[in-house]
């Protein structure tokens, strides 16, 4: 049976997003109101490299966040005496980006005397979902799929994650981006292999489906990857049919894994997804259809919370305060930044790129 989902709440949370190329600037309240917020995009910058460059990213966040911050709060009409909290992402991620923010929300919480709330970017992508969908209870199984991360885990409670599954490579979101730059798509990845793959055949090109049918739980992207550029250099097929055939075996993999994550801990009463992969229509038909035959909920949050934002962690803030209620008093000033910070500390290591976890 589930936990009761929330109370009424209107305390204001300041966040501060700025874990990889995005700088996010968003207030929430504690009843799942998104007062007012703000994202601003890096793709032109990082467009040239195909990728991103960590130090471009940095110099980028520290340019923009105060210009954000005060346009995010004079379109909310509030000062920082209006805010109950300010949360900020701590890691993980590009550490020079996650930097940024922090420090920024230390001072900003030392200058007005309000609590400091150090978000794991996870926790703020495995919570979403609840801002989306104020009737999601506890627990529930998610599917975590992002450029950097790949993971499948329990969600028993704020702050309490099992997790299932990881990958041993590539995460999900990684592979899509390293595509992309293979066919020669440009950045961001993801999206342009989604829109290339709706022209071409998904059953044109036989790629493997790395670790399907396996008993071992986790993911693996890494040969897909690899099978993508033997396809191109092979020259027998159009990139159409590449990038829908790698787009099929990937939607392929997430379903078998989940399969074997139900087996192994379920049942659960709902499937979640979250991570920006969460917002390839592909993906989200066939998470769908998978919870429907499991006769599971399925929820997902819209687009805009699905890529980094700071909705998701002025939220995960709201999430904490609301749990700790009268015994809240936020993280200490001189809390540090995390490159890695893995939402099931207590998860074995697994082979391969496991560190993700």
């Amino acid at each position: 049976m589930g936990l009761p989902t929330h109370t009424p709440d209107t305390r204001l949370v300041l966040g501060i997003e700025s874990s990889c190329d995005e700088t996010a600037v968003a207030l929430v309240r504690g009843d799942g109101t998104i007062v007012a917020q703000a994202i601003a995009s890096q793709e032109a910058e990082h467009a040239p490299y195909g990728g991103v460059v960590p130090e471009i990213a940095a110099r980028a966040h520290a340019e923009r966040l105060a210009p954000m911050l005060e346009r995010v709060m004079g379109e909310a009409g509030v000062g920082l005496d209006g805010v109950d909290a300010i949360a900020a992402t701590a890691g993980p991620g590009l550490i020079g980006g996650v930097m940024v923010g922090l420090v920024s929300a230390k001072a900003l919480a030392m200058a007005s005397d309000k609590p400091l709330l150090a978000i794991n970017h996870l926790e703020g992508h495995a919570l979403s979902p609840r801002l989306a969908d104020r009737s999601l209870a506890f627990p529930y199984l998610l599917l975590l799929v992002s450029g950097g991360h790949c993971q499948i885990l329990s969600v028993e409670g704020v702050g309490r994650y099992r997790r299932l599954a990881t990958t041993i490579d590539d995460a999900l979101g990684e592979a899509f981006d390293k595509t992309a730059k293979l066919l020669r798509l440009g950045y961001p990845g993801g999206p342009q292999v989604e829109r290339l793959a709706l022209e071409g055949n998904p059953q044109a090109v036989p790629l493997p489906r790395p670790l399907k049918g396996s008993r071992e739980p986790h993911f693996s992207f890494a040969g897909l990857k690899s099978a993508v550029l033997r396809a191109l250099e092979s020259g027998q097929h159009t990139p159409a049919d590449i990038a829908a055939s790698f787009q099929q075996a990937a939607v392929e993999c997430l379903i078998d894994r989940l399969e074997h994550a139900l087996e192994a801990a379920g049942p659960f009463p709902a499937l979640v997804v979250a991570g920006g992969v969460a917002a390839n229509k592909a993906v989200r038909t066939a998470l769908e259809a998978f919870a429907k035959a499991h006769a599971m909920r399925f929820s997902a949050p819209p687009l805009m919370l699905c890529t980094d934002n700071a909705a998701m962690i002025a939220w995960a803030g709201c999430e904490r305060m609301a749990l700790e209620g009268a015994d809240f008093t936020g993280d200490p000033l001189d809390i540090a930044a995390r490159p890695r910070w893995p939402l099931d500390p207590a998860a074995e290591a697994v082979r391969g790129a496991g560190y993700k976890a």
